[in-house]
């Protein structure tokens, strides 16, 4: 029988060096409160990270209908453009009128002429369209009618009612350099403008987006 050795069990059996036990139990490991604090921190990061998205996302969103109301509002620009470069001093006698005057009509919010290049193709051939637009209830509206037939613009039906134009003001160049007004009245005032200005106003009042569009009016005599 071998005698056992004086160093204690080979190497194949117990560690001759164990740990106390109170060291074994953190071998490895992570204590609740670390592990509670790495989970405020991911959760902390995550919320920075999701709040910077929304804003972002946010952000995008209104870029993305600011760029729609603007190239809507051009759209619409570049009708009345059409119509206003072809303007022309038509004379008709009013209803109940015997005496032929230019028809033009200049309001603040109405705006009514003869033009050679109708907004909308016409059923019939015809020369001359009277067109005019105003600022309805229910949003932007066009008329126009096919001339020498009589023209009241109120009795007209809507070719075009734009709801989102929430606004439209117009104003008309006189004679002189700069002489910006509000109203034009060919009984008093010479011809055709010089240049009419028409501001749309796209979107809800007050955070609308306007667009102002000056149009040179080429025929300014009758």
């Amino acid at each position: 029988m071998t005698a056992p050795s004086p160093f204690g069990p080979s190497p194949s059996g117990p560690s001759p060096c164990p740990l106390p036990r109170g060291e074994r139990d953190f071998v490895g490991g992570f204590t609740l409160l670390e592990v509670m604090l790495a989970l405020s921190i991911v959760a902390a990061v995550l919320v920075i990270v999701f709040g910077g998205l929304r804003v972002g996302l946010a952000a995008w969103q209104r870029g993305e209908e600011r760029t729609a109301k603007l190239d809507h509002t051009r759209s619409l620009a570049v009708l009345l453009e059409r119509a206003l470069d072809g303007a022309f001093p038509y004379r008709i006698a009013a209803e109940g009128e015997q005496e032929a005057r230019v028809l033009f009509e200049g309001r603040p919010d109405q705006l009514t002429f003869v033009t050679l290049s109708p907004p909308f193709p016409t059923g019939a051939p015809a020369a001359f369209t009277a067109v005019s637009l105003s600022a309805d209830a229910a949003g932007l509206a066009l008329r126009q009618q096919i001339l020498p037939n009589p023209v009241v613009p109120d009795r007209l039906r809507p070719l075009l009612v734009d709801a989102r134009t929430s606004g439209l003001r117009v104003r008309y160049l006189g004679r002189e350099p700069d002489a910006w007004q509000d109203t034009w009245d060919v009984g008093t005032d010479e011809g055709l403008p010089r240049a009419v200005e028409i501001t749309l106003v796209t979107g809800a009042r007050p955070r609308g987006v306007p667009q102002t569009l000056t149009v040179p009016i080429r025929t300014s005599a009758p």
